[in-house]
């Protein structure tokens, strides 16, 4: 493919340059700051309770903004987002509501309808549907009626209230468009979908983050009312870091004004420091207070009002702009409503621009031009032969991911000592939740999970997002992956961060499978291989790879444990707490994580050494390894046992007890299906190219008789013995598959399940101090209370280990070839080889997105909306995980994350 292809293509290239910050505004805002870690100052951690969704209104934020639909600059100075109020509402919709993981009967839930529609990578044109019901927004229901609904219930949605009936909502577009760098225009189109005439309030809302009021920094910004343009109103924005802004806004709307502080009166109970704050706007519109808005027409916050009444089916559009052009100074003398201009920055307005008194025809032509160069980058990313509707799939799952980014601040050491305007933290943090990672010091806009159940990065999931984010924008995906690997994330001793709400947590160790995977995609892609991205990132992994030996190998026996390592709650105890039965498990998963990360270490290794023979060395470093994580997991000699159990033809945990014994923990689950993951081909022309990691290979082979039962050396090409490294051999891979690919266990009509269906009716119990504890086939949410209660492992369908199965099977049939064939599935009497059964699987996995026969898409579940009507059938939410039976979407409703990856499923695979 060539290197520059589109418009955007070459939007990508200025600004991987560094010649024009096309990245420097997107939807970096987030759609959650209330209830994280950073916003928790309590005694014990309680951070939904300390600042609840109640607070977020009229209580000003320490460490980030969220909204709805909105977008910042990259350091989150200047934020932009809607505001609504439908008349009836008890408050001003300026975010998205949700309940607590304390609240929701399967953990903390978004209660809100929303769509990421479209986007390019460097948000030149970007696209999203907030449905808004007409009818008083259930607040309190939702509250009550989940606290009603224990863990064997399903969630009470928004959707299950009944005010979507009848189609009584408007349907709120909010659309960007760039015409410059620093030049955003703005269209918020609101349709009425229901029978009735209704009212509505849109409040599109500026403001800047608080940097003033914590002590360090007392520089003020300001918004104030400016002179207005012909047929537009204007508010000049004051920035320290930024200088000048204009907002204008189309028509004559209402001008409002207060300041981003706390209400303390509202949340404390005591004076305020100044009479406008947070939610004045909310004061003004619902109680009616007149003085809640600053009449100097000044804050630190403001809107634009505009009111309406939309018949039935009509609909209403309102046109913003944010630039550093000078209004007076950049209108455009052609326009009808102007007859001559002056000032010198109407000449700095580039060719193309329209001029800032133009909110017509040049206006709506900025926004055509960019949905078509949106659409040519993804004709030029999506392959052609693809259906039409799994296209449709493809480009609304890139637009998730890149919506998802997020502005993220975190310094944890200020963190814990507080700052000087604010009251003293309580002593209990300095010994609580993350006291060990001072050095953390977060600033930059990342890639999250759901920017409002997962506000937060995590380790693994990051990893995962950065394959699809390769395809549309490679040097994002690397920094990423680079990101992580600074000495201002990554803990001096090498581990890398999981996640706010403990750092320390271990996550799977995948930081270098990611690497290696978006340099040869950006390989492919661009035609050039980053040599200095894959050395940056192989340095760092060294660190991190010696502190997993380290800290995870106590034995030192090349069996490694880990804790929960992002499964939750697939075993039978909290694996990442002491186990009541004392003693520790020899985790399968963990000793198959670090197999791989051998692997992919040895890859990237080999890679480098191609021009620079000082990698051979490391390189015999990780094979050797290798070599001994496969032997200790299948033979652990006269001391210990093997992970594999050949009587059942599967891997598993091993529980270590206090007085020597070990014992089996017959669960089958994906933590013996990781094995798999750990497999990769040492191919002659590779090996002969360095004769020193060749001759050291060799001599570790004669002088360790067993290798070859670790290595299988059967097949040879044109150039000599193939090699192929996995923790499970030929035979083993037969018995595992025979599982794997069997109806009535792992194998769903949508993907691999994460548990075996077999547990439904054999569920796996042990006695411990009187209690029993149980592992049984649950497909949908998790009925307990393991790591919160929000995922699980036991049965559903989850695309990042399905994708890493994929991988596998590929990996393996590149070295058997077409002679390696099994039942697929099981019991069939079908024959596929490797590559058709990966094939198998990816299908099964795309087909809950696209459109089936029935024209149903499974993800929806029962929800007939996403069916049949015309205003929902072509939505697609990528959850977080999915039935294990029917395939319906499950947690997380907007973690396009990892979910992502059925991108680059329908990107090789096809649908």
């Amino acid at each position: 493919m060539p290197r520059l292809l589109t418009v955007e293509d070459h939007r990508l290239e200025e600004a991987r340059q560094r010649k024009k910050h096309w990245k420097r505004w997107g939807p970096y805002l987030s759609e959650r700051q209330w209830g994280t870690v950073r916003e928790d100052y309590s005694p014990n951690g309680t951070a939904w309770e300390y600042f609840p969704f109640q607070h977020s209104h009229a209580r000003t934020y320490r460490w980030g903004e969220d909204g709805i639909g909105g977008i910042c600059d990259r350091h989150q100075m200047i934020c932009f987002a809607l505001a609504l109020w439908n008349g009836k509402d008890p408050i001003l919709k300026e975010r998205l509501f949700g309940l607590t993981g304390n609240q929701g009967n399967h953990g903390e839930d978004v209660k809100e309808c929303y769509f990421y529609l479209d986007s390019t990578p460097t948000h030149s044109y970007m696209r999203m549907l907030y449905k808004y019901p007409q009818a008083e927004f259930p607040y309190r229901w939702l509250v009550e009626e989940n606290a009603k609904r224990g863990r064997t219930n399903p969630e009470f949605e928004l959707l299950d209230t009944g005010v979507f009936k009848e189609n009584r909502y408007f349907d709120v577009f909010v659309e960007y468009a760039k015409a410059d760098v620093e030049d955003i225009l703005i269209k918020i189109t609101a349709f009425n979908r229901g029978p009735e005439a209704a009212p509505l309030h849109l409040l599109p809302t500026l403001w800047f983050r608080n940097t003033w009021s914590w002590g360090k920094d007392l520089r003020r910004p300001a918004a104030r009312r400016a002179p207005d343009t012909p047929g537009s109103l204007c508010a000049e924005l004051q920035h320290w870091q930024y200088g000048k802004r204009w907002l204008l806004a189309a028509g004559t709307p209402e001008l409002l004004f207060t300041e981003n502080e706390t209400n303390y009166e509202e949340i404390f109970k005591f004076r305020s420091r100044t009479p406008y704050v947070k939610d004045g706007f909310h004061s003004y519109l619902i109680r009616g207070n007149k003085g809640a808005v600053n009449p100097e027409l000044t804050g630190t916050k403001m809107a634009t009002h505009y009111a309406m009444q939309l018949e039935p089916g009509e609909s209403a559009t309102l046109k913003l702009r944010l630039t550093d052009l000078d209004p007076l100074g950049s209108m455009d003398p052609d326009s009808p409503m102007v007859g001559t201009i002056s000032g010198p920055a109407h000449y700095e307005r580039a060719s193309g621009v329209p001029g800032t008194n133009d909110f017509g025809a040049g206006f709506d032509n900025v926004f055509t031009d960019r949905q078509k160069e949106a659409t040519e980058f993804y004709e030029s990313r999506i392959p052609k032969g693809m259906s039409d509707d799994a296209q449709h799939v493809m480009r609304q799952a890139y637009s998730g991911m890149l919506w998802n980014k997020q502005f993220y601040h975190y310094d944890v050491y200020t963190w814990l000592e507080g700052d000087p305007a604010e009251p003293e933290p309580p002593p209990e943090r300095l010994h609580g939740r993350n006291k060990d990672w001072t050095h953390l010091y977060n600033d930059d806009v990342i890639s999250m999970p759901d920017k409002w159940e997962y506000p937060w990065y995590a380790a693994w999931d990051l990893a995962f997002h950065c394959i699809p984010l390769a395809i549309i924008d490679p040097d994002y995906a690397k920094e990423q992956l680079l990101l992580l690997l600074r000495e201002w994330y990554m803990h001096p001793n090498g581990q890398l961060p999981a996640y706010e709400w403990a750092f320390g947590d271990v996550n799977p160790p995948v930081h270098a499978w990611a690497a290696w995977r978006v340099y040869k995609i950006e390989r492919r892609m661009r035609g050039v291989a980053d040599r200095s991205f894959l050395e940056k990132v192989f340095h760092k992994l060294l660190l991190n790879f010696t502190w997993w030996v380290n800290r995870k190998d106590p034995e030192g026996h090349n069996i490694f444990q880990g804790g929960f390592l992002g499964l939750d709650n697939i075993g039978l105890f909290d694996r990442s707490a002491p186990l009541p039965t004392g003693g520790h498990l020899e985790q399968s998963d963990g000793t198959s994580w670090m197999g791989m990360y051998c692997l992919n270490m040895l890859a990237i290794a080999l890679e480098l050494a191609k021009d620079d023979q000082a990698y051979e060395d490391v390189a015999s470093k990780f094979f050797e390894h290798f070599v001994y994580i496969a032997r200790a997991m299948n033979d652990m000699g006269p001391n210990g046992r093997s992970l594999w159990d050949n009587e059942d033809g599967f891997y598993y945990d091993l529980l270590h007890l206090p007085n020597g014994e070990d014992h089996f923990l017959k669960i089958r689950s994906m933590v013996g299906l990781i094995p798999l993951f750990a497999v990769e081909t040492l191919e002659p022309e590779i090996v002969d190219r360095l004769p020193g990691f060749k001759r050291r290979m060799q001599w570790f082979i004669d002088n360790h008789p067993d290798v070859p039962e670790h290595i299988e050396m059967t097949q040879r090409s044109a150039r000599g013995v193939r090699r192929l490294l996995s923790l499970a051999n030929r035979k083993q891979l037969k018995r595992i598959l025979c599982r794997m690919l069997d109806e009535t266990e792992f194998l769903s009509p949508h993907g691999i399940r994460a548990l075996s269906r077999f547990h439904l009716d054999h569920p796996y119990e042990v006695q411990v101090n009187g209690h029993t504890s149980k592992v049984d086939y649950e497909p949908a949410e998790s009925s307990t209370e393991v790591f919160g209660g929000n995922s699980n492992w036991r049965g559903p369908i989850w695309f990042p280990v399905n994708y890493l199965l994929i991988e596998s099977l590929q990996k393996y049939h590149h070295y058997f070839g077409e002679d390696f064939k099994i039942e697929c599935p099981t019991h069939s009497r079908n024959e596929q080889d490797l590559w058709q059964v990966a094939q198998e699987i990816s299908k099964r996995l795309t087909r809950i997105f696209v459109r089936g026969k029935d024209g149903k898409r499974p993800f929806a579940g029962g929800q007939e909306l996403f069916n049949s009507d015309p205003h929902w059938r072509d939505l697609i939410l990528f959850y977080e995980y999915f039935h294990g039976d029917n395939g319906a979407g499950l947690g997380a409703s907007h973690q396009t994350g990892w979910t992502g990856l059925v991108a680059k499923l329908l990107e090789q695979s096809g649908a």
